[in-house]
C-alpha cells in the first residue's frame, strides 16, 4: 500500500451536525496491518486525504474515530465519564482486572484518590535522592570516550527507581522481581494490542508465559506485603506499598492484596519503559543539538533548571513515545463537534499528530527547547499524559525522574556532540523509541559539579 494509495481513496464526507466522519475504505485486515505496523504512516496518510479527524475500522479496538483536533481533544477529556469510559480493550488485560486501566466512574475516581498520596509534593521530594543514586550507580560503570547505547541503561536506571519507591529498600524479592520484569515486560508490550484467544495456548505460548510470570509476580508481592504489615516501622514508611497499604477508601474499607498486586504491576509497566524511552531519545536528540547542549551545562553549573524542563517538555512533543489515548463511546452516542459518533465506538487522541500542528508549534520537526522557556504547553495540544480523568497519575514523577537523570548526567560527564544522521523511530509495541538505542559518546568531567 502506498501513500497514493491513500489519497486517491473516495471523497470525504462534508461535516455537518450529526454527520459521521469520513471513512479510510480499505479493508479491514488491511487497516489492522497498516495501524498495527505502520500506524504513523498510516495516520499522516490518512490526515493529508481527510483532515484531522477520519474512521477506521481496525482488529481489537473496532470502528475507531481517529482524531487531533486540540478543541475537539478538549472535548473528549473533559467529558463526563457517563458518555465516554475508558478505551476497550485495555492494558487491564496485561496488568490485571484490579488495575485502574480496568475501572470506571466511581471506582476508578475512588482508586484514583488512593493511588494519588505517592506522586506528589513531598512524596515526590522524597524520591529524587533514589533517582539520583540509581544514576550514580548505573553510570559508574559507563566507557568514556566509546559510543554505547543510552536505552538499556535508562531502562535499568528507571526499573530500579520504581522498583525501590514502590517497595522500598532492596531484598531478596527486589532481586527477583529485578530480574523477571524486564522479559515481561517486552513481550508484554508486544502483546497488549494483539486479540487474546478465547481458548488455552499452553504454558509456552506468549499467553502462557505472561500468566506464568502474573503468578511469581503475586508470590513476590505478597511476601512483601506480609513483611511490610509486619514492619514496626510501616506508620513511617514512605514507599508506595506501604502507602497503598494504609490508605483507606470513603467508606473505611482497604485495597485487597490482589488489587494492590494489580496496582503495583501496573505502576511498574507503566511508568519504567515510557520515562526510560523519552529519556533515550533525550540522549539521541543532544548528540545533534550541541547548542541545546551548551545552554543545558551551563545552566545545571549555575544551579538553574528553567532550560532543562523546557528540554523534557519539547523531548515529549518532538519525540512522542505514547502516540495515542483512547476512549469508548458508553452513551447511546456522542456530539464529537459536528461529528455524531455512535455508542461502542472508539475514539483516539492521534497524540503524535497533536504534537506537530505547526499551528501551536512553528517548524514542528524542529528540536527547539526555547519554545517552552517562559511559556506553558498549550492546553490540550500538549499532552503526552493524556488528559482528563485518566491523565497518568505519575506524570509529576515522570518530570522529575528525566530531570534528575539529567542534571546528574550532565554534572557528571561532557557529552560529545557530533551531526550523525536522526535515529529512526522504532516501535515497540507499546512505546516508540529510537532504533538504534540512543547511541551516544561521553567523557567524565574531571570534577563533577557539585
Amino acid at each position: 500500500m502506498t501513500d497514493a494509495a491513500v489519497v486517491n481513496t473516495e471523497a470525504p464526507t462534508t461535516p455537518g451536525p450529526h454527520k459521521s466522519p469520513p471513512r479510510v475504505p480499505f479493508p479491514k485486515v488491511v487497516q489492522g496491518v497498516a495501524f498495527a505496523g505502520f500506524r504513523r504512516w498510516m495516520m499522516r496518510t490518512s490526515i493529508k486525504r481527510y483532515g484531522r479527524v477520519f474512521s477506521i475500522n481496525v482488529p481489537f479496538f473496532g470502528r475507531t474515530v481517529m482524531m487531533s483536533d486540540p478543541a475537539l481533544v478538549r472535548q473528549v477529556f473533559l467529558a463526563s465519564t457517563d458518555d465516554l469510559m475508558n478505551v476497550q480493550p485495555n492494558l487491564s488485560r496485561i496488568f490485571g482486572p484490579g488495575s485502574v486501566f480496568a475501572l470506571d466512574g466511581t471506582q476508578h475516581r475512588g482508586r484514583r484518590k488512593l493511588l494519588a498520596p505517592p506522586f506528589h509534593g513531598q512524596s515526590i521530594k522524597n524520591y529524587e535522592k533514589v533517582i539520583e543514586e540509581e544514576t550514580l550507580r548505573e553510570s559508574a560503570n559507563w566507557l568514556e570516550g566509546k559510543e554505547f547505547r543510552t536505552l538499556e541503561p535508562m531502562n535499568r536506571i528507571t526499573l530500579n527507581v520504581i522498583l525501590r519507591t514502590v517497595f522500598g529498600a532492596d531484598g531478596a524479592e527486589l532481586d527477583y522481581l529485578r530480574k523477571i520484569f524486564p522479559p515481561w515486560a517486552k513481550l508484554g508490550s508486544r502483546m497488549a494490542t494483539l486479540p487474546e484467544p478465547s481458548y488455552t495456548l499452553g504454558r509456552y505460548s506468549p499467553w502462557g508465559r505472561l500468566a506464568e510470570f502474573r503468578r511469581d509476580f503475586d508470590r513476590s508481592v505478597f511476601t512483601l506485603i506480609d513483611k511490610a504489615n509486619a514492619d514496626p516501622r510501616m506508620d513511617d514508611r514512605t514507599d508506595v506499598l506501604a502507602l497503598l497499604l494504609r490508605s483507606r477508601y470513603e467508606d473505611g474499607s482497604s485495597m485487597s492484596r490482589h488489587d494492590i498486586s494489580d496496582e503495583l504491576l501496573t505502576l511498574l509497566g507503566a511508568g519504567h519503559e515510557t520515562t526510560a524511552s523519552t529519556l533515550g531519545w533525550a540522549f539521541e536528540r543532544l548528540r545533534r543539538h550541541p547548542d541545546v547542549v551548551a545552554k543545558l551545562v551551563k545552566e545545571n553549573d549555575e544551579g538553574g533548571s528553567e532550560y532543562r524542563q523546557a528540554t523534557i517538555l519539547e523531548l515529549q512533543r518532538n519525540r512522542t513515545v505514547i502516540d495515542f489515548a483512547g476512549r469508548n463511546v458508553a452513551a447511546p452516542h456522542f456530539d464529537l463537534g459536528d461529528w455524531r459518533i455512535p455508542h461502542g465506538y472508539t475514539i483516539v487522541v492521534n497524540l503524535a499528530d497533536l504534537h506537530n500542528n505547526p499551528e501551536f508549534f512553528p517548524n514542528p520537526e524542529r528540536f527547539d527547547p526555547s519554545r517552552f522557556v517562559g511559556n506553558r504547553p498549550p492546553a490540550f495540544a500538549w499532552v503526552p499524559f493524556g488528559g482528563g480523568t485518566r491523565r497518568c497519575i505519575g506524570a509529576a514523577f515522570a518530570n522529575t525522574e528525566m530531570d534528575v537523570v539529567l542534571r546528574t548526567v550532565l554534572r557528571h560527564f561532557t557529552i560529545e556532540t557530533d551531526d550523525a544522521p536522526e535515529e529512526k523511530v522504532h516501535f515497540r509495541g507499546i512505546a516508540y523509541t529510537p532504533k538504534d538505542g540512543g547511541r551516544i559518546v561521553l567523557h567524565r568531567r574531571p570534577t563533577p559539579v557539585a
